[in-house]
């Protein structure tokens, strides 16, 4: 919605209603509807009564914007009066006004704002709510989401074909329309994931320390929920539900950011948990999914400082790098997965083909799978005819050094710096022969998103020298990198897999999704 208000044109607000008197006539709508005013104009002296009052959107926010000239000034008035300083960035150049069109009113970026800021509001209210609950609260409401999402299976399956047919529409990937897609053994599967976070022990109250001081102060360490978390995430809509009830469990609201290509399924999914929530007597606004799937109201959810506790990523290296660099509230960095094998010179030829084969194609789109190989070079001509004849029944397209395609031929596309830095979540690899361990552990230095990495050796001393050398949140000897993964761990369902070290590192369950309060029991020391 644009309007334009001549010099001598004048804005009432009448019972919350505006009314745009114009030469050409009256034009009304609700206050409601008014998200953003932008104001362009040489004075705002005559103006200022009317339009300020019209304009105090929801007696929270009015946006007075004068001519960007260095004669004017600009100014933000919330709703105690103060001057705020505006991103010149998001306002309408004076520019781009006709001479005699001076007021403009834009909803979109405000409308975005407050639908989220409602969001964080409604988090913070049943935020104590939860907190406080019992572990047998808790558990309750974990089931009566595990029970109705069997109960609903046909609902989420018609939902999540909406989806899937937008997915070949826009001709999404084979492997990530199959990260998409929900069918009844993946719904039980989710469901069953939900079940064995209550049997997992509430980590919530857990004494982690305790001591006295020498002037009589008892002091205890204890856990506590985080708060309020956001989670930003793309395509599977399992998350949706891991992420949930993980953070119930331990205590936390959750703010789900999903993707487009899965907005009808999270829908559904948040629809069917909020419900279940309110049976139980607990607040739906515990789990709490975002509808608006616009890149504005994404980036309003990374600046939700004071409603939001910390925001975790889930998905491309992409999407998570947007996050880091644009967030204002604290991230927990996930999930990106450029993994590697390192198969050495005195490995096991038939456990490295398993190994590389089920860390590539097992389940290619997710976060631990292998993106490249490493094979030393006193063993390259035996093990890489026998891994890629392997990769055939999986159609694995193979890019690799010169040396690679000296020995496999044309059908190997030549590497570059690219591929070796592609986390491509498809049936793809980039392969290199190295010289040594040394070269390999410099190649996963360079190109590793510090996620999982893998050598197969028989050798104590190379396996040792890799745990030790290389930077990432899991390293494995003789094992598949796809163990990275909450339930593997014996964590239950993951809320992602923290690639820095702050807080948290590696396979995120409930303990990481807590923070600790300090109790100080004393008998009236003074200092």
């Amino acid at each position: 919605m644009k309007i334009c208000i001549d010099l001598n044109d004048r804005l009432l607000l009448e019972n919350e209603v505006i009314k745009a008197i114009t030469a050409d006539g009256e034009q009304k709508f609700h206050i409601s509807e008014v998200k953003m005013a932008l104001i362009i104009t040489t004075d705002l002296g005559p103006f200022y009564d009317d339009m300020g009052l019209a304009l105090h959107i929801d007696k929270e926010t009015a946006i007075f914007i004068m001519s960007s000239h260095p004669d004017y000034q600009t100014f933000l008035f919330d709703q105690f009066g103060k001057s705020v300083k505006i991103d010149y960035d998001k306002i309408i150049e004076a520019s781009t006004c006709t001479e005699n069109k001076i007021f403009e009113i834009y909803k979109k970026e405000v409308q975005n704002m407050s639908y989220t800021l409602e969001l964080g509001k409604k988090a913070k209210a049943a935020e104590p709510i939860i907190a406080s609950a019992s572990t047998n609260q808790k558990n309750e409401a974990l089931a009566a989401i595990s029970k109705a999402l069997i109960e609903n299976t046909a609902l989420i399956m018609a939902e999540n074909e909406k989806d899937l047919i937008a997915a070949k529409e826009n001709n999404m990937s084979a492997a990530m329309q199959d990260r998409l897609k929900l069918d009844e053994n993946r719904i039980a599967g989710i469901a069953k994931g939900v079940d064995e976070i209550i049997a997992l022990n509430d980590p919530i109250g857990q004494v982690i320390d305790g001591f006295n001081r020498p002037n009589g102060l008892r002091i205890t360490k204890t856990r506590v929920p985080m708060g309020v978390i956001g989670i930003i995430f793309e395509s599977r809509p399992n998350v949706t539900v891991d992420a949930a009830a993980l953070c119930l469990k331990a205590g936390n609201c959750v703010i789900l950011k999903g993707g487009k290509e899965a907005i009808n399924s999270n829908i559904v999914l948040g629809k069917i948990m909020r419900e279940a929530l309110e049976a139980c007597g607990l607040p739906a606004d515990i789990i709490q999914v975002v509808e608006n799937t616009s890149r504005e109201t994404t980036n309003e959810l990374m600046k939700l400082n004071g409603y939001v506790d910390v925001l975790i990523p889930r998905g491309s290296a992409r999407l998570i790098q947007a996050v880091v660099t644009t967030a204002t509230v604290p991230v927990i960095e996930t999930g990106a997965g450029n993994c590697h094998v390192y198969v050495d010179s005195s490995a096991e030829m038939d456990m490295a083909v398993d190994i590389t084969d089920n860390a590539k194609t097992q389940r290619p789109s997710v976060c631990n799978a292998i993106e490249s190989l490493l094979v030393h070079k006193d063993v390259a001509e035996t093990f890489l005819p026998l891994i890629a004849e392997r990769f055939k029944s999986h159609s694995v397209k193979i890019y690799g050094c010169d040396k690679t395609i000296d020995i496999l031929g044309n059908s190997v596309e030549k590497a570059t710096e690219t591929e070796y830095a592609t986390e491509f979540n498809d049936f793809t690899i980039a392969v290199k022969v190295v010289e040594n361990i040394d070269e390999a552990i410099a190649h996963i230095r360079k190109y590793s998103t510090r996620h999982s990495e893998c050598i197969v050796t028989k050798s104590l001393d190379a396996a040792r020298k890799f745990q030790n050398e290389v930077d990432a949140a899991a390293v494995y000897v003789n094992a598949s990198t796809r163990f990275t993964d909450g339930g593997e761990f014996g964590f239950g369902a993951e809320i992602g897999i923290s690639t820095q070290k702050l807080h948290a590192r590696g396979p995120m369950g409930l303990t990481e999704l807590t923070t600790v309060k300090y109790l100080i029991d004393g008998n009236g020391q003074i200092r």
